[in-house]
């Protein structure tokens, strides 16, 4: 088998425990993978990102990000707010609330995942790899 098939399958099958391993936890915290993974997209650490940018982060169309952002908004964990790069969309921002529950989604996943096994030097050899293949973009 041509070992980047084997890697590939390999990543899936990581992505694929780690998201049956959630899947309950992320239950409790009233969240679905999908607005999981939204709050995921939402980095309190930069600027509020326009609802575009979001739906291109999470590889999704803009009708499936609008369900998702206003099952957010009315659990209280995101605002949509006039995007101040473009006032004709929406920006989505996270709440205090949201913060909060987006740490547990992170920490959660980190914890449930097949790499927390790892030894902190794999995991640092993984995700240099991983950059590489993600910066170098689709052949």
């Amino acid at each position: 088998m041509d070992e980047r098939v084997a890697a590939i399958e390999a990543v899936h099958e990581v992505f694929m425990r780690t998201e049956a391993a959630i899947t309950g936890p992320l239950a409790e915290l009233g969240l679905t993978t999908a607005t999981a993974q939204a709050l995921w997209a939402l980095s309190p650490d930069e600027e509020p990102p326009s609802m575009k940018t979001v739906a291109a982060r999470l590889h999704c169309n803009a009708p499936n990000l609008s369900f998702v952002a206003g099952q957010l908004a009315a659990r209280g964990l995101v605002d949509r707010v006039p995007d101040p790069r473009d006032g004709r969309s929406r920006a989505l921002v996270l709440t205090e609330q949201g913060k909060q529950v987006r740490s547990q989604v992170l920490r959660i996943t980190a914890d449930s995942s097949p790499l927390a096994g790892l030894a902190p030097d794999d995991v640092t050899t993984l995700l240099s790899i991983l950059e590489r293949a993600l910066s170098a973009g689709s052949p």
